[in-house]
């Protein structure tokens, strides 16, 4: 009898901590806790988790404040942020304002970032320590997008992190955030452990544990959930969508997405460039891409709603732009590019290229939904105009680095506007990149445009935000008209889990702990 009563208590036990724990997985990898060094979708989760910002986005990329109480404009070029009191670190220190002046600081100049997080910070000229819990930022001019800039700033301690490298994050030693969720171990390539940080200022989170795993296969990824392996997965195979949809025991959820899909050219070079052949197999003597007509002839050989129907399966919308509808910038004027092989054929002879040329198209093929196959996809309808396409499909971890260092002539890209409105995406991949004055930070292509420039200068100082807003529109417009990227769709974000639980989609495609709760 005592010991059957002992194994019910085992049971009861094993039962309540199973209760308190969540599992999920991912379509990519983290690639480092350190929350400054990579502006990645999959790090910039993660890091949700661990570490807060002064200002936070909800699902609906609305912004709220979080460490910081409330904020005001106090002139068009100087903001005052009050801190919030009784926040502690995991480690139990208080957090105060010397942490933000460190944080602001170090972000913009993490070493050997392949694309950080300066970019948001490019206006500030100072940072100045009223108290412990009063910060004041002054700008260069005037920057209306301050605080949205300022939610993609994890803020970090300076005990923890002074003298520290991105490596002493990911063996948790810098790790110490003020978030909901403390490191408990990183395991590259395979997952994270995270516990419940107990002593969390915000509202107490119903999982002790959470273990986030990395499952790039898709089917991996949903076979994980029909066994019970996992509780949620994020990117549902667009084959698997309607089974999830139809089975009892899960829930689908999903969302418009702020990440869009994009073919960006090589603006590295203006003479040869690798990958990009006559017929014969020759270097052409110059780039190609710089010749508007050419980009321009190769969005008109692709079929968009194709791409939405056959290889999307539905789960995308074609576009010409960078955010969803009804996102602060999108201009309804503008649409796709519509589907003219002929003109596509004709534009190409008139640019100089009657029988075409050959490139190679880079993707990588484990990162995005549908990544390789939306690439293959193009390249058969490019090569049916003459410009014969070859896909080198990769693993996403071989493809950064080879895209950091400008070696793919043509590639697939993906971008999530991580403040839902229209400068984003423009400051991040459309402008010139410059370390000095913090723009272009993921312009890998090296694409340069001086009406860009202005364009997003102008934009960021314009105070009135309908102003403002008719500024991303003319951007809109321009890149539509030039398209220095050739965009192709619009992802819409899926999820599912097992029944029993609450998931709250979230625009920017983030997949969080705290979107996740029991069931009522």
């Amino acid at each position: 009898m005592r010991r059957l009563l002992a194994l019910v208590a085992c049971a009861l036990w094993a039962q309540g901590a199973a209760a308190q724990s969540l599992t999920i997985g991912y379509a990519a990898v983290v690639t480092t806790i350190d929350p400054h060094y990579h502006n990645l979708g999959p790090n910039n989760a993660l890091g949700m988790q661990v570490f807060d910002r002064l200002v936070e986005r909800d699902g609906q990329a609305r912004p709220y404040a979080s460490l910081a109480e409330d904020y005001r404009a106090i002139s068009d070029t100087l903001w005052e942020f009050r801190l919030r009191r009784g926040v502690a670190w995991h480690d139990g220190r208080p957090f105060t304002a010397d942490d933000v002046a460190f944080t602001f600081a170090r972000a913009p100049d993490v070493p050997n970032s392949p694309g950080g997080f300066g970019g948001f910070l490019r206006a500030i000229a100072r940072t100045e320590v009223v108290d412990a819990h009063t910060i004041r930022i002054h700008t260069r001019q005037p920057h209306p997008l301050l605080p949205l800039d300022l939610a993609s700033v994890s803020i970090i301690a300076r005990h923890a992190a002074e003298g520290a490298q991105t490596e002493d994050y990911n063996t948790g030693r810098a790790a110490i955030g003020t978030g909901p969720y403390r490191l408990a171990s990183y395991r590259s390539g395979d997952r994270v452990e995270l516990v419940r940080h107990e002593a969390y200022w915000g509202e107490r989170e119903p999982w002790a544990r959470v273990a986030v795993r990395f499952l790039l296969n898709d089917g991996a990824r949903t076979a994980a959930l029909l066994s019970g392996d996992v509780d949620l997965i994020e990117q549902i195979p667009t084959s698997d969508l309607a089974r999830l949809r139809r089975d009892p025991k899960l829930v689908v959820t999903d969302s418009p997405s702020t990440r869009t899909v994009f073919l960006s050219p090589d603006y590295s070079r203006t003479g040869p460039t690798p990958l990009v052949t006559d017929n014969a197999g020759q270097p052409l003597p110059a780039n190609p891409f710089h010749d508007a007509r050419i980009r321009r002839a190769l969005s008109m050989a692709i079929n968009r709603e194709a791409l939405v129907e056959r290889v999307m399966e539905g789960a995308a919308e074609a576009t010409a732009q960078w955010l969803p509808r009804g996102a602060f910038g999108f201009n309804p004027d503008i649409h796709p590019r519509p589907f003219d092989p002929e003109g596509a054929r004709r534009l190409l002879a008139e640019a100089g290229f009657p029988e075409g040329f050959r490139l190679v198209l880079a993707t990588p093929n484990d990162r995005w939904p549908n990544d390789s196959r939306l690439a293959q996809a193009v390249a058969q309808m490019w090569t049916r105009i003459g410009v014969r396409t070859q896909v080198d499909a990769m693993p996403f971890a071989a493809f950064v680095p080879r895209r950091s260092r400008q070696e793919h002539a043509m590639q697939l890209g993906a971008w999530g506007s991580s403040t839902g409105e229209g400068s984003n995406y423009l400051l991040a991949i459309v402008s010139t990149y410059d370390r000095q004055k913090l723009t272009g930070p993921s312009n890998m292509t090296r694409h340069s445009d001086p009406r860009f420039d202005a364009l997003l200068l102008r934009g960021a100082a314009t105070m009135d935000d309908a102003a403002r807003e008719a500024v991303w529109r003319e951007a809109v417009a321009l890149y539509a008209e030039e398209e220095p990227m050739i965009q192709l769709v619009q992802y819409i974000n899926t999820w599912a889990h097992r029944r029993g639980l609450r998931h709250e989609p979230r625009m920017d495609e983030r997949t969080i702990a705290m979107g996740v709760r029991p069931a009522p």
